[in-house]
């Protein structure tokens, strides 16, 4: 909570919409998340789902009397101010101030407890990363565009022969496919005696590169939409949360041991993506960086999606040397109050544990640069 600042006052409230717009702001005011809120909840003996919250706030019709308590009683305010509140909306609903009737009432009711997922999908995503109210995660399957392709999937295409290749004009009939077939065979050969040598060489230089430099890295896995795990490129590290703990702190962990919770990435925009965090506990979730981003060393962390004044969108920039592979990816946070900074390892990067934070970003990129592997 913000010291000197007094909490918004229900009693200004003539309409169910207005009554949750100061719900809104006395969660603004409370200065906590949805996850905080849910873990004060319980430590008073009342059960408040992060994505039933959610749900509640982003709806124009009065929540329940049980969970408005819950809700109002884990922001902080005082006995009096609570009731304040229950007063305010059990006047509301005498009134039969439900906005467009009861099928809008039966909307705005709370999910059963424990239901986080029916929450979740009520509550929408919004276009743009920086628009503010509480939202749950799109699903990536049904991101807008095309995915962008693969490692690997582009010469899959690349090597598929097309209509009419390499056939003259006015070729008698059957030139075409001979010419094809002709090409095919041509190309298999050559590639047959391209792989040989470079195993002949490999074999010769004991694993090294030409004139016995290391092995070339290999190019990171892209980005595109769907399941991944996200690797810190040249490591057998890979993003994880340690369980247990509520704080949604990022580290990195041995890949075996990284299934929590599970990443997938959605487009936002233009050259823009959210990486969603799968929680077994908590639900969908958004990894991004707190207070957007002031504070430069910021935690990275997962937490719930749409909150106003986290960085959720980040653009994923590719990072190596020119004419060579792609050695990993930056995660750049868009928008973020610091700028040229990037999410970075930081700490013992050799450890296991190590956190993650928003960091400047450096020329040589250590402890920066990702890989987005396909989950299957």
């Amino acid at each position: 909570m913000t010291p000197g600042r007094h909490t918004p006052d229900p009693r200004e409230a003539r309409t169910p919409a207005e009554f949750l717009a100061r719900l809104q702001a006395l969660k603004d005011w409370s200065g906590l998340t949805y996850r905080e809120l849910s873990a004060r909840a319980e430590a008073h003996g009342d059960v408040l789902p992060r994505s039933t919250v959610a749900n509640m706030l982003a709806r124009a019709t009065l929540p329940r009397e049980e969970l408005l308590t819950a809700f109002v009683r884990a922001c902080g305010v005082t006995p009096a101010e609570l009731e304040e509140w229950r007063t305010v909306r059990g006047e509301l609903a005498g009134r039969g101030a439900y906005g467009d009737g009861a099928a809008d009432a039966d909307a705005g009711a709370e999910p059963p407890d424990g239901d986080e997922s029916a929450g979740a999908e009520s509550a929408g995503a919004p276009a743009d990363p920086g628009a503010a109210g509480p939202t749950a995660v799109p699903d990536p399957a049904e991101t807008a565009g095309p995915p962008p392709a693969w490692p690997g999937h582009e010469a899959e295409a690349a090597a598929a022969p097309q209509d009419g290749f390499g056939t003259p004009s006015g070729a008698p009939p059957g030139t075409s496919s001979r010419i094809r077939r002709a090409l095919v065979a041509a190309v298999a050969v050559a590639g047959l005696v391209l792989a040989g040598a470079s195993v002949v060489a490999l074999l010769r230089d004991g694993g090294a590169g030409r004139a016995g430099q290391p092995p070339r890295t290999p190019a990171a896995a892209a980005p595109a939409v769907g399941d991944v795990r996200i690797r810190v490129s040249g490591t057998d590290f890979c993003l994880a949360e340690r369980r247990g703990t509520r704080t949604g702190q990022v580290h990195q962990v041995p890949c075996a041991e990284s299934d929590f919770p599970l990443y997938s990435l959605a487009t936002v925009g233009t050259g823009r993506w959210r990486i969603v965090s799968d929680h077994p506990d908590f639900g969908p979730g958004c990894s991004g960086i707190p207070s957007g981003g002031r504070i430069p060393d910021s935690a990275y962390e997962d937490s719930e999606c749409g909150d106003p004044s986290r960085v959720e969108a980040f653009a994923l920039e590719p990072y190596g040397a020119p004419g060579g592979p792609v050695r990993g990816y930056r995660i750049v946070p868009v928008g973020s109050a610091t700028p040229g900074t990037c999410v970075t390892v930081v700490g013992d990067r050799k450890a296991a544990w190590a956190k993650l934070a928003q960091a400047p970003c450096t020329p040589d990129a250590a402890g920066q640069l990702f890989s987005f592997e396909r989950r299957d």
